[in-house]
């Protein structure tokens, strides 16, 4: 996939905790922007109540810029460059339970593409592209022209519209490993064909049937019959399910289980 040629001057530098800088011309405008936050899925909602988040952008000088959002708020205001494009992503979080932010997928938006007016309106189905976006700019140490302002964000968008990924990818993007993806991107060049889903492992898991929901917005919830040892696909990293009964989180090591009264 082709990188848009951009006539700014711009220079990413990524490092450990993913804040890193963008340089640009003195005069880069900015604006401020309202931001429009989507509805949580009602599985979230009903069991664990309504999140904090945590939102994440980069303002005119290429650094990684943090509010939170309390429980019940909808909208804030940022300002927002308007001369090269941005991510903006919104994690949700439940403190009460431990449940810090990155262990459920974010919410996102790009700008400009998701601008109507002076309002940015992120969605879930944008997290992944706010993400890959970070990804990107992470493994990238000094190649100019492959910085994720450069990349061409509709083309790959359209890729999730197409019948040129798995049906699988399109229903949940988060099964893909956006860090190797991008890894991959930077060290030679973009191909769609490594947009699959990760590896998993089934893991028996000595818990109820469910249903059990996951930290995507667009997984399936997982149920299982009450004579069965239920099975869970654990991929790498922390893996989180929640239930009418608590939060099991989980790798393939390991699994703890806690009741929402405990």
């Amino acid at each position: 996939m082709p990188y848009i040629g951009m006539k700014l001057f711009l220079k990413l530098s990524a490092v450990l905790a993913l804040s890193f800088q963008l340089s640009c011309c003195k005069d880069s405008l900015s604006s401020g922007y309202t931001v429009e936050l989507p509805e949580l899925p009602n599985s979230w909602v009903l069991l664990l109540g309504e999140p904090n988040w945590r939102l994440e952008w980069l303002n005119s000088d290429g650094k990684k810029q943090l509010i939170d959002i309390l429980p019940g708020g909808k909208t804030v205001k940022i300002d927002i460059p308007v001369t090269w494009a941005n991510p903006v992503t919104a994690w949700p979080y439940w403190p009460r339970y431990q449940l810090i932010p990155g262990l459920f997928k974010p919410a996102g938006a790009l700008f400009p593409y998701d601008v109507n007016e002076k309002s940015l309106f992120l969605s879930w189905k944008a997290g992944p592209d706010t993400v890959f976006y970070w990804e990107l700019a992470f493994a990238n140490s000094d190649k100019e022209t492959k910085i994720p302002a450069n990349f061409d964000w509709p083309r790959f968008r359209e890729l999730f519209e197409t019948n040129v990924l798995s049906e699988t990818v399109c229903k949940d993007p988060w099964l893909v490993d956006w860090r190797l993806v991008a890894e991959k991107t930077i060290n030679s060049n973009f191909d769609r064909r490594r947009i699959v889903p990760q590896a998993y492992e089934a893991v028996k898991i000595q818990t109820s049937s469910g249903p059990w929901y996951g930290s995507s917005p667009f997984a399936e919830p997982l149920f299982f019959k009450e004579d069965e040892k239920p099975v869970f696909p654990v991929r790498p990293g922390i893996n989180v399910w929640i239930s009418g009964e608590g939060i099991l989180r989980c790798n393939s090591k390991t699994w703890v289980f806690k009741k929402f009264n405990e």
